[in-house]
């Protein structure tokens, strides 16, 4: 599936893909995450502690809504699956993150024991707005 012309800005922008899941109980979860594009998957960083890697291991179905930074009114939601979860080696990724959104070049809010990984999601479905 390939990302429409017309908003394919936004997987170059620094705004944040509000990152929808499947629960363990069924219900959606989402919360907004920092996220890079290769020119085939939308990538984040999770750790291996929380909710959404625990959902994304068992139901590797997603959506993400990016919304754009300077029009609340245009938008590109991303239905897609995760194809492969790898090891952040080094934070590299999360670190890239950090320049991206922060300026800064490594992400200052690591903890003991974090385990981070890169989630690897294929665009399947698009719609956008805007």
């Amino acid at each position: 599936m390939s990302i429409p012309e017309s908003h394919a800005d936004l997987l170059n922008s620094k705004a944040l893909a509000h990152v929808a899941t499947i629960g363990p109980d069924g219900a959606p979860q989402n919360n907004p995450v920092w996220f890079g594009y290769d020119g085939t998957h939308v990538l984040f960083s999770q750790t291996t502690g929380r909710q959404k890697y625990r959902n994304l291991k068992k139901s590797p179905q997603v959506a993400l809504s990016i919304v754009d930074v300077d029009n609340p009114y245009r938008y590109l939601e991303i239905r897609g699956t995760v194809d492969e979860i790898v090891d952040d080696e080094g934070n590299a990724f999360i670190n890239s993150m950090a320049q991206k959104y922060i300026d800064q070049p490594t992400y200052p809010w690591n903890q003991p024991g974090d385990h981070r990984v890169i989630v690897k999601v294929r665009p399947g479905k698009t719609t956008s707005m805007g």
